[in-house]
Order: C-alpha cells, then structure tokens, then sequence
C-alpha cells in the first residue's frame, strides 16, 4: 500500500462531501461539521484502505453514515418524555415559532427544567444530560461512565420520575 498524504485527499474531497452533507441536513454549518468528523473517521481509520482508488468512495459512505447518525441524535434531542408528559422541543436546534408568546413560553419552561434538573443527584444529571442533550442511547451512556446497562436505564427512569413530581 502506498502512503497516502491526507492534506491531499482533504483538497481533492472536501467539496463533494460537503454536497453530501447538505444533502442531508440542508444546513451548511451541519454539513461543515459533518464534514469534518468525517475526516477525523477516516484519518483514525486511513491505514485500514486497501485500495486507494477508492477513498472517494469510501468518503463518501462515511459521511453519509455520519449524517444519518447526526439527524438521528438532532430528532433525539428535540423532545424530551418524562413518562407520559411530553416537553418540548426542549434542546432543538430547529425550532419555528407560530408566535412571540409561544416562544417566551417555551424558552421559560426550558428554564423550569434545567432549574430542576439542578436539583437532581449528579448520577441522575450525568444520565438524563447525555440521554438528552446529546442523544446518547443507554449502553453508550454505560460505556462512557463506565456503568451496567441497567444501572443507567435505573438511573434514567428515577431522573424522570423526579423530574415529573416537580412539574405535577
């Protein structure tokens, strides 16, 4: 296998995959960032390649993958379920306003929940933040902490609950 000299293949690939990425998302500061985690995918992962003619390709693939999963997390993150009550859009990037007092409503009950969310046990904010915020499923938030599946899955349950008497 030859050597392959990234600052090359960043030059020669940029601009397709950043049309890939809007494809997606329809957002150019999304599909920037798509982009760029797509390159740091690949060069964690360049000395896999077999073929060099196809790194266009492989690219590609990349960062179709990686803007699925963004969107994934991004619908993720906008409504947040504690039992049957349904808060949202509490963390959306994407949120259209019918009107003014909407907004200011919405924006105080965002307020109401991190204000509350402050009064949870760190175990309890850690899990609900990255379930939440960013989107993480149960075993990943595990992995990242460290934890039994079922310990977070526990934890995440006992958040709501707590979250929920304090809006009831």
């Amino acid at each position: 296998m030859s050597t392959i000299d990234f600052n090359q293949v960043y030059n020669k690939y940029a601009n397709r995959l950043l049309y890939i990425a809007f494809k997606y998302t329809h957002d150019r500061l999304w599909a920037e960032d798509i982009v760029q985690e797509t390159f740091i995918k690949a060069f964690k992962k360049i000395d896999t390649i077999e073929d060099t003619k196809k790194i266009g390709a492989w690219l590609s693939t990349i960062t179709a993958r990686t803007a699925i999963d963004f969107l994934r997390s991004e619908k993720r993150c906008r409504c947040l379920l504690l039992g049957s009550i349904q808060m949202e859009p509490t963390m959306s990037h994407h949120i259209n306003w019918v009107n003014t007092e909407e907004a200011v409503a919405i924006r105080l009950f965002q307020k109401d929940v991190d204000r509350s969310m402050k009064s949870l046990s760190k175990e309890f904010q850690e899990v609900l933040v990255l379930k939440v915020k960013y989107g993480l499923k149960e075993n990943e938030i595990a992995r990242l902490l460290d934890l039994k599946s079922t310990t977070v899955k526990t934890r995440l349950y006992r958040a709501r609950k707590q979250l929920k008497q304090a809006f009831v």
